[in-house]
């Protein structure tokens, strides 16, 4: 692992695969630790992800509500998915999974915010992007959504009222938290804070 100037290099001596699925696995490392001691870090390698907070142009933001097994009910979440698809640059990922979740195409997209989903216990990223100018997918060309999709409830939303959503615990799904206050902050300084929706990942 790179480290800067003066920083303790966190030197892995071994690697162990646990577990090797299609969207994660779960390794242990030995790990050399400041003064030498070797310790096990176990974590999830993960694929990673995309998200959309796509904005109308009457301000509101589009939201899911979608069933998540491993906490048992449904979130609000933003339109998103896994980056999952060989040699898909992540904007088009962002915009393939806008128009199979919630019919929607978009004639701007900007970079808004890159968030670790749990970096103590995995390597998830998830790149949330801006798309604006937003347009429906015609119904011919609407993907079939299937399993825990074919129940999405899609509404939109005020970005006021989602902000207001997420500092009163009704929004709860990491990235939609990081997503719509990343929004409103950029909004409200005119999108000055915006990053080409190509611009490098962090590290």
């Amino acid at each position: 692992m790179t480290a800067a100037p003066g920083e303790h290099r966190y030197e892995v001596k071994s690697q162990t695969e646990r577990y090797d699925g299609r969207v994660f696995s779960v390794v242990t490392d030995e790990v050399v630790m400041p003064g030498g001691r070797v310790a096990p870090r176990d974590y999830v390698r993960h694929v990673g992800a995309v998200g959309v907070v796509a904005l109308d142009d009457d301000g509101r933001v589009v939201l899911i509500r979608q069933y998540r097994h491993p906490i048992g009910r449904m979130l609000w979440e933003l339109p998103a998915g896994l980056v999952d698809v060989v040699g898909e640059a992540l904007p088009a990922a962002a915009l393939r999974e806008l128009a199979e979740e919630v019919d929607l195409t978009a004639g701007q997209v900007d970079l808004l915010v890159d968030l670790h989903t749990s970096p103590g216990a995995s390597t998830e990223l998830i790149r949330v992007f801006l798309a604006r100018q937003l347009a429906d997918v015609p119904v011919a060309q609407r993907h079939e959504r299937r399993d825990e999709e074919a129940e999405l409830q899609v509404v939109r939303v005020d970005l006021d009222q989602a902000v207001a959503m997420v500092l009163a615990g009704e929004i709860t799904n990491a990235a939609c938290v990081g997503g719509v206050l990343a929004a409103a902050r950029a909004r409200d300084l005119g999108w000055a804070p915006l990053r080409p929706a190509d611009a490098p990942l962090p590290g």
